[in-house]
C-alpha cells in the first residue's frame, strides 16, 4: 500500500509540475519585501482562498496592519488517536536593493538552465508553493489522513517580527512541526539570536568647553563622555566573546559561533557638547543548549563588573533593553534556538521519507542561520527545519532554486504528511 502511495505521489508531482511552477510564479509576483513590510494582505488572501478551495478551514488575523497570518487546517478522520502536524513557512521576502544588478525580473518567475529565478524562490516561496501543491494533491489523489494537518503561512520572519510566535499565542499546536525554510533538504536544528541595546546616559550635560576640567583631563568635574565610556563596554564585550569561544561548544557548530556583534552605535547631541548619551545595538548568537534569557544575564553580569571598575560608570549605571517582536517597530528581535532530537519518531520518519524519494540518506545537523523554528520548539512542539534552497541563495541577487530539488522536496513532503498523519499516537 505504501509503495503504491509513493508511486502515485511521484507520478502526480511529475505530471503536475507546471501547476507547481504557476503557483510559485503567482507567489513571487506579490512583492512582499520586508522591510518595509505591511504588504502581505494580498498574497495571504490568495493563500487563504487556495486552502479553502482545497477544503481546509482557515483563520486569518493581522499581526501588524496589512500583515496578516493565515492558518489552514485539514481535519483528520481520527485526530484524537493519530499524530497532528504543523507545516510552517514565511511569506515575506528579503529586500531587493538595487534592482539593476539583477539579470532576470525580480518579481516575475523565470525558468532557465534547470532553475527557477525570482525574489523568494529559495527563501522561501518555493517551499510555500510546494506545500500548497501538496495540499491540492492530497485532495486530488483522495489520500486520507487520520491526524490533523495545519498549514501556517506567517509574516515577518525577515524582520524578526514573530509571526510564528503569534500563531503560538493564538493557541495553535501539534505533535510535530516542520519549518520548510531553506536547508538544502537537510534536517536541521539551529542556534539562537537576540539583539539588544546597551545605553550609557550621563546624569548631567556639559558644554564642550568644560572638557578640560573633567576627570579624564585631570580636572575637578566628575563628568565624562558617554561615547568614550562606551569604548570600555565594547572592549568588555570583546573579552566576553573571546571567553565564550574557548569555553562554549555544541555539536554541529564551529568553535566561536557564539558571537557578540557591536552592530550600530549612536550617541552625542552636538559638536558643542560632551556626549551625554551613547547607545550600542548588539547582535548575540548562542547555542541550542542556551536560552536568550541565560545569555543576556551573562552579558549583563559581565558588563556590570566592567562598569564597577570605572568610578564614573559606577554612578551612571548601564541600561539594557533586550529583544522585541519587530526590527521595524521596536528595533529588536529574538530567534530562540532549536535543540533538535534526531531520535524523535517524526525525525526518523522524515529521514526515511527523504531516503525513499532521494535514494540517498539525509544529512542531519545544524543550520548556520536562524528561522522561526525556535518559537515552535520553545512552545514544546518537537520541530525541525527541512526545506529546499541553499543558504547562499537567500537574499542574493538573481535568487534561484533548483527545479529538481523543488520537485523532490514536494514528493518527500507529501509522503511524510501521509505517513506521519496516519501514525498512531
Amino acid at each position: 500500500m505504501e509503495k503504491e502511495i509513493e508511486n502515485r505521489i511521484n507520478k502526480a508531482v511529475d505530471e503536475g509540475k507546471e501547476e507547481l511552477f504557476q503557483l510559485l510564479a503567482d507567489l513571487v509576483s506579490f512583492p512582499t519585501v520586508s522591510p518595509p513590510a505591511r504588504n502581505t494582505s494580498e498574497v495571504q488572501s490568495y493563500i487563504a482562498n487556495f486552502l479553502e478551495a482545497n477544503q481546509l478551514e482557515t483563520d486569518s488575523w493581522d499581526v501588524f496592519p496589512k500583515d496578516p497570518n493565515v492558518v489552514g487546517i485539514k481535519r483528520g478522520t481520527d485526530g484524537l488517536h493519530y499524530h497532528s502536524l504543523i507545516i510552517n513557512g514565511h511569506i515575506d521576502v528579503a529586500e531587493v536593493g538595487d534592482q539593476t544588478a539583477w539579470t532576470v525580473p525580480v518579481f516575475n518567475l523565470t525558468k532557465k538552465d534547470g532553475y527557477v529565478y525570482g525574489r523568494g524562490t529559495s527563501d522561501m516561496k518555493g517551499a510555500v508553493a510546494a506545500t500548497l501543491f501538496a495540499i491540492k494533491l492530497l485532495k486530488e489523489l483522495n489520500i486520507e489522513i487520520k491526524g490533523d494537518l495545519q498549514i501556517q503561512s506567517v509574516i515577518g520572519e525577515e524582520a524578526g517580527e514573530a509571526g510564528t510566535l503569534s500563531c503560538i499565542e493564538r493557541g495553535y499546536t501539534a505533535d510535530f512541526a516542520l519549518v520548510v525554510d531553506g536547508s538544502n533538504r537537510q534536517i536541521h536544528g539551529q542556534g539562537g539570536v537576540i539583539t539588544g541595546w546597551i545605553t550609557i546616559k550621563s546624569k548631567e550635560v556639559f558644554h564642550d568647553a568644560m572638557r578640560m576640567k573633567m576627570l579624564h583631563a585631570g580636572g575637578l568635574i566628575k563628568g565624562a563622555s558617554a561615547i568614550e565610556k562606551m569604548m570600555k563596554i565594547i572592549a568588555g564585550l570583546q573579552d566576553l566573546e573571546r571567553h565564550w569561544a574557548v569555553t562554549k561548544q555544541y555539536p554541529g557548530f564551529a568553535a566561536g559561533t557564539t558571537t557578540i556583534n557591536p552592530a550600530v552605535i549612536e550617541g552625542g547631541r552636538h559638536a558643542a557638547f560632551i556626549a551625554d548619551e551613547c547607545r550600542l545595538w548588539i547582535t548575540v548568537h548562542f547555542y541550542p543548549n542556551e536560552t536568550y534569557e541565560s545569555v543576556t544575564t551573562e552579558i549583563e553580569d559581565h558588563l556590570n563588573q566592567v562598569a564597577m571598575a570605572d568610578p564614573w560608570l559606577r554612578e551612571n549605571p548601564l541600561q539594557y533593553r533586550w529583544g522585541g517582536k519587530s526590527m521595524i517597530e521596536e528595533r529588536g528581535e529574538i530567534f530562540p534556538a532549536l535543540k533538535m532530537d534526531a531520535e524523535h519518531p517524526a525525525v526518523q520518519l522524515l529521514a526515511a521519507c527523504h531516503q525513499q524519494i532521494e535514494k540517498n540518506p539525509v544529512e542531519i545537523g545544524m543550520s548556520k542561520s536562524v528561522t522561526d523554528a525556535g518559537w515552535l520548539g520553545q512552545a514544546g512542539i518537537p520541530t525541525v527545519i527541512y526545506g529546499p534552497g541553499k543558504l547562499e541563495e537567500a537574499h542574493s541577487v538573481d535568487e534561484k532554486l533548483n527545479i529538481e530539488e523543488l520537485l523532490s522536496f514536494t514528493k518527500t513532503l507529501l509522503l511524510f504528511i501521509y505517513q506521519w498523519c496516519n501514525t498512531k499516537k
